[in-house]
């Protein structure tokens, strides 16, 4: 008999609620990391996590944040050049975190809450090309800051048409486990995501799908360090394990995750991901508000608000939490200005009924 799910607590984009079962998996006795029952531990999750991503290609399993995979990702795929766009905050930290590697990280700016689409990825390549090869580009798949989906299966296919040499990497941290990621259909040369968010993990895993051409191009890259070395995590994987300690704990929360994940089955998952960012829209269009990220690229696992009714955050997050519940203000600059409501993990309609319900009694009486 499964343990029924708790109500949902947090309504934001990270960390996520985690069921009772699977912070349970992390209290069993530890283990040797070279022992035989890690390994059996280990090539289950990297099965697993190869169907999640649509693969036939590895996953590297990190303790990392996802930002530790922006680095890896930099380290592993540039020599020299690399193509950032950037349409949000995460997708500037890549941009940040490539220059802080000493890489010719050439920034193109999409205007937040919009979508990084196939034709200006052609523009901006095609431009970059003339001024010599462009080894990689990165690519924000859902933008936790602005909740904006960008098409990248759509971004691949056009770098494939104006250069095919051209590494094609994409974050998905907030939106991996919650919709569709087919890494081999889309040609994608490396997706990353992390443990926290739609995948309802506790922080502290990140997994970065690797295409067989990156790691072909990552022989040819110096200073790849040691700790983040795609070389160096394939020769580990080969015999299912990693170089460094890894975080056993986690690992067996994962595999207990994983497992619901597929007994819930991944297009049932991803079709509720979908049906709570409709409510969610509905909900916030109904009480007046506007939604921030442009029609037609809307995120399947948080929606950005504009806070057009002048309400106070903060004053609600109180009302919120004496209710046992939260939600997230504003990214940055637009702290204050928006709020965002995440859908993501283990959320289900009943959760997102509770938390209107609170939402439009804090409403009611602010007027």
């Amino acid at each position: 008999m499964s343990t029924p799910k708790p109500p949902q607590r947090l309504f934001i984009p990270g960390p996520t609620d985690v069921l009772p079962q699977v912070l349970a998996a992390q209290d069993a006795p530890m283990i040797g990391h070279r022992s035989d029952e890690f390994e059996a531990l280990f090539a289950k999750v990297q099965e697993q996590l190869k169907q999640l991503y649509y693969t036939k290609d590895r996953v590297y399993i990190l303790a990392a944040s996802g930002s530790g995979l922006h680095e890896a990702a930099i380290r592993n795929a540039v020599s020299k050049r690399v193509l950032c766009f950037v349409n949000g905050a995460f997708s500037e930290r890549w941009y940040t975190c490539a220059a802080n590697c000493d890489k010719e990280a050439i920034r193109v700016d999409v205007e937040w809450n919009t979508a990084v689409k196939a034709d200006i990825v052609s523009t901006a390549l095609q431009k970059a090309l003339q001024d010599g090869p462009v080894e990689a580009i990165t690519v924000v798949h859902n933008e936790t800051s602005t909740g904006v989906t960008s098409p990248v299966g759509e971004v691949a296919a056009a770098v494939r048409a104006i250069s095919p040499d051209t590494l094609v990497m994409v974050d998905a941290v907030s939106s991996f486990g919650g919709t569709r990621i087919p890494f081999d259909e889309w040609g994608l040369d490396l997706c990353l995501a992390s443990s926290q968010k739609a995948l309802a993990l506790p922080p502290g895993l990140s997994f970065c799908a690797v295409s067989d051409r990156l790691l072909e191009k990552a022989k040819t890259v110096k200073g790849r360090g040691w700790y983040f070395d795609f070389i160096n995590l394939e020769k580990s994987l080969q015999k299912s394990t990693t170089p460094a300690t890894p975080a056993i704990s986690l690992m067996r929360a994962l595999t207990v995750q994983l497992d619901i994940i597929f007994a819930e089955g991944l297009e049932q998952r991803f079709a509720r991901h979908h049906h709570l960012a409709e409510k969610t829209q509905r909900w916030a269009v109904d009480q007046d508000f506007t939604l921030m990220a442009e029609a037609g690229y809307r995120s399947p696992t948080v929606t950005n608000v504009a806070n057009t009714r002048q309400m106070n955050i903060g004053a609600l997050n109180k009302h919120l939490a004496a209710q046992e519940m939260e939600i997230s203000d504003g990214y940055g600059t637009y702290k204050g200005k928006a709020f965002r409501i995440a859908h993501m993990g283990e959320v289900n309609e009943a959760d997102l009924d509770r938390l209107f319900a609170a939402m439009n009694e804090f409403l009611n009486k602010a007027g």
